[in-house]
């Protein structure tokens, strides 16, 4: 009597998924987190096509010409959002300031997120007294007066260097210490680590055990912490050319598009003018901020969402 054999067919196991992989997953489960990086995707895409979608939605596309005829006329058909009391198209500035804010705050961004890290690690790794002239320095950044520097910069400056890149530089130079701290904790807690005194005794390299070992530890941390600057830098921007110490008003920035409620005619009676930079600004602040905290969720391995 022959015996009936049980075949087993065993399930092919699954591929391991890579922290990369599984940050990702967990990000796209973030629907606000989805919702706000589609918004920012969108506000830079119109930001950067200004040149070719202003003359098609505005009769009035020149940005920097003043016309005496079409000054301060409310939103209607031919001009969306009104125009401002030059005589610019509203929508059009808003979109070419859009260009300005962004490139602003993404350049102080990466000037504060280099500065930082390097500062912070080189701090954190090597420790005595590198580590106490490099945290005194960056005291000394964090303590450093900021509005008056920039006002005195741009005064001494002016007419020489474009006022632009020299808020983009004064914005980033003294604006990483909090950067530098935050990166040389995380250096601190992992240098302790087996890894890391293995590296070192087969001979690698300071800066090889920095860049090969210890950063790409860190490397979440600071991607996070840079969106988080990233939406600083904008309020930054916005609060300096508001007050009109930074973006010339010759350039549209959506901080100089505000300044216009400086005017108590403007805030109270024409308020098509100010509103739409104060709201896209709000928009892109907490667009960015729910980012932040979605790649913070993600990249946070506790973490079950």
């Amino acid at each position: 009597m022959a015996s009936s054999t049980t075949i087993t067919q065993q399930k092919k196991p699954e591929r391991s998924l890579s922290p990369w992989q599984i940050a990702r997953r967990k990000f796209v489960r973030n629907k606000l987190a989805m919702i706000s990086s589609f918004f920012i995707m969108l506000v830079t895409l119109m930001s950067l096509s200004a040149p070719f979608i202003a003359p098609l939605l505005s009769p009035l596309p020149d940005i920097s010409k003043v016309n005496i005829g079409a000054m301060n006329i409310e939103p209607n058909g031919e001009h969306l959002l009104g125009t401002d009391k030059s005589g610019r198209d509203v929508l059009t500035r808003l979109f070419y300031g859009g260009r300005i804010s962004l490139l602003v705050g993404f350049s102080a961004t990466l000037i504060v997120i280099t500065l930082g890290t390097v500062v912070g690690a080189l701090a954190g790794f090597f420790g005595g007294f590198i580590d106490s002239l490099l945290m005194r320095f960056t005291d000394f950044v964090l303590n450093f007066p900021f509005l008056v520097f920039v006002i005195v910069l741009n005064t001494i400056l002016y007419g020489i260097v474009d006022g632009l890149w020299v808020l983009i530089m004064v914005i980033g130079a003294l604006s990483w210490g909090g950067v530098a701290r935050l990166v040389r904790s995380k250096v601190l807690a992992e240098k302790e680590n087996e890894y890391i005194l293995a590296a070192l005794s087969i001979g690698c390299s300071p800066f090889k055990v920095i860049t090969k070992h210890l950063l790409p530890n860190v490397i979440s941390t600071i991607i996070v912490q840079g969106t988080l600057i990233f939406a600083t830098m904008i309020v930054i921007e916005s609060a300096l050319s508001y007050l009109g110490f930074g973006v010339p008003q010759a350039t549209p920035s959506w901080g100089n598009m505000l300044s216009s409620a400086n005017e108590p005619d403007v805030l109270q009676g024409k308020p098509w003018i100010w509103m739409p930079p104060a709201i896209i600004i709000t928009l892109t602040i907490l667009s960015i901020n729910f980012i932040g905290e979605g790649l913070k969720d993600a990249l946070n391995p506790k973490s079950l969402r």
